[in-house]
């Protein structure tokens, strides 16, 4: 079976503009038909065959080449070396309502994006309601875009891109947009096409969605093809290459100190980390594992503040708190206004994501909060499991 998609060597280089004086020697360089001599290689030596009905993921760092590749692919741009053959139709969701008018209103902008994609009138006519249908906005759909939040311009913009149907489906983080809602209505279309036999190229920093979506891999590092195979054995390498860096960085964080600041009120959070049974500050947990959260309490009048310790979503979104005071917990004193404390999250269930370990500080009644202090903490693993956290639980025969 002839590949729809054929890759030989692809790379991409973009001439470095440091200032205007490079632009114009980069310019007459150009036009006297000489090569760029100062440039950056986004993309370098990438071959890749992908065959009807396969689906491939792209992973790797901020500025490995990703969304460069994919636009190569879509078109966009061209290479500056190498081949690239794309047979069949293709449908490149890169910015999502980045060509929508934003004096129009949604419908109007329907009609203008779907030309724009080759849709023809009578196509249009009977894909329309679809189309409103799959953005789910409402009465927005009536009114200029201008005045649309950036979750319905991305709902607008997926629903027309997905009305094409085409045969090669190109996707750069659409997973990461929009409420959860929208992102399992965007995983359910992807799966109705992939199950027609479609074919996916799926850009995304989630292992998740790589493993769940695409049968193969390919990591680009610096703009090179580091590997490529079966999603699987790609993306665990790709974590175990992460938790070298994180390891790696956790060892140079232990040589600095505690972070702290000036108290925010009469009860405040002074100094606080996130860190291993060791001692070395994290900024990622196990799921499974362990961290422990420590830190100083300030109380301008010397008396006892009742410290809350919990986890967030990175939207926010309350996982599990704890005050000192249910447990009857008792900051040490240190001096006659700053208390020390800590506590050790084990055995962590808080399924596989990016969250946030919180500090407050309260009233030794514990009825006011006065003070927050928030870090950063990515939970890995590999669950595939989907919510909030793990239930323990085991499947019974009928």
């Amino acid at each position: 079976m002839e590949p729809l998609l054929s890759l030989d060597h692809i790379g991409k280089d973009y001439p470095r503009l440091k200032n205007a004086g490079s632009q114009l020697r980069n310019f007459l360089a150009l036009l006297r038909g000489q090569g760029v001599a100062d440039f950056y290689r986004a993309l370098d030596d990438v071959t890749v065959n992908l065959r009807r009905g396969e689906s491939l993921g792209i992973i790797g760092e901020n500025g490995a080449g990703k969304s460069t590749l994919l636009k190569i692919i879509a078109g966009v741009i061209k290479p500056s070396r190498g081949s690239n053959v794309v047979r069949g139709r293709v449908s490149a969701l890169l910015e999502l309502g980045s060509g929508f008018h934003p004096e129009y209103t949604g419908l109007e902008n329907i009609d203008l994006a779907a030309a724009l994609l080759g849709l023809s009138a009578d196509d249009l006519r009977d894909k329309r309601e679809e189309i409103v249908a799959f953005a789910d906005i409402g009465e927005h759909i009536n009114q200029p875009i201008k005045h649309y939040s950036s979750g319905m311009v991305v709902r607008l913009g997926f629903a027309v891109a997905t009305a094409v149907e085409p045969e090669i489906l190109i996707t750069d983080e659409v997973l990461a947009v929009g409420d959860e809602s929208f992102q399992k209505k965007c995983i359910r279309w992807i799966e109705a096409f992939l199950a027609d036999g479609g074919t996916l190229l799926l850009c995304s920093h989630s292992m998740y969605h790589i493993q769940k979506l695409c049968q193969q891999a390919l990591w680009l590092h610096h703009g090179r093809q580091h590997m490529l195979g079966s999603s699987a054995e790609v993306t665990q390498e790709y974590l175990a290459y992460h938790e070298k860096k994180e390891l790696a960085a956790k060892a140079e964080a232990a040589t600095r100190p505690a972070q702290a600041r000036a108290p925010q009120g009469a009860y405040s959070i002074v100094e606080f980390r996130v860190e291993d049974d060791g001692g070395t500050p994290l900024d990622s947990a196990t799921y499974r594992g362990s961290f422990r959260a420590t830190g100083t309490a300030y109380s301008d009048d010397g008396r006892e503040p009742v410290v809350v310790v919990g986890l967030v979503r990175a939207d926010g979104t309350p996982v599990y708190g704890v005050l000192s005071e249910m447990d009857g917990y008792r900051p040490i004193r240190i001096d006659a206004q700053h208390f020390r404390f800590a506590i050790r999250f084990h055995d962590l269930l808080t399924l596989p994501g990016k969250y946030a370990v919180r500090a407050h500080a309260m009233d030794p009644e514990a009825l006011r909060l006065f003070d927050t202090w928030e870090i950063e903490l990515a939970v890995v693993g590999d669950s595939r499991e989907v919510g909030l956290c793990h239930l323990p639980h085991s499947w019974l025969e009928s």
